[in-house]
């Protein structure tokens, strides 16, 4: 019986996770918000260096590369609607600092453009960003591995923020 009633909860979670938007065309579709809000309030511009709009993009870059390398050294999968192919709680690297370095990837690229676009209220996507993100891919996810993993992932979950 309780065979059956995880099984039950995997295919819950994976059917929230499956009706989802896929992580990068949400940063597609929140860059296109960006600049269509740039383009209706381009007094709300400020100036900045190139600089920092290339940190912050490198910076988004390398942590979720090291998250995918993490994930690829402990063979599990990198693919954020795909789940069920999990075979291990990552817990070393980048994912002893945070639960989801890709995504903090993902909003650091999103701040460089921000900082590209030079607008403040192009900025109000990076919070848009992390609330859809948080909870319509990211707690269908936790909900999944706690369901596979039990008090492994609870521990995890416990001991590593979920963002920083």
């Amino acid at each position: 019986m309780k065979n059956s009633n995880e099984e039950l909860q995997r295919r819950i979670a994976m059917k929230d996770l499956e009706l989802k938007i896929p992580p990068l065309l949400v940063v597609v579709i929140c860059m296109l918000d960006m600049l269509i809000l740039r383009w209706l309030f381009p007094s709300l511009s400020f100036q900045l260096t190139g600089w920092w709009s290339l940190g912050s993009f490198l910076l988004g870059c390398l942590i979720a590369l090291l998250g995918v390398v993490e994930f690829r050294r402990h063979r599990t999968s990198v693919h954020p609607v795909q789940v069920e192919k999990s075979t291990a709680v990552v817990r070393s690297g980048i994912y002893r600092v945070t639960r989801n370095p890709m995504y903090v990837g993902m909003c650091l690229w999103l701040l460089a453009f921000g900082f590209y676009l030079e607008n403040w209220l192009s900025l109000v996507m990076l919070p848009v960003f992390i609330a859809y993100i948080t909870q319509f891919q990211i707690k269908p996810e936790e909900r999944f591995l706690l369901a596979k993993f039990g008090a492994e992932y609870q521990h995890y979950m416990d001991s590593v923020r979920r963002w920083l």
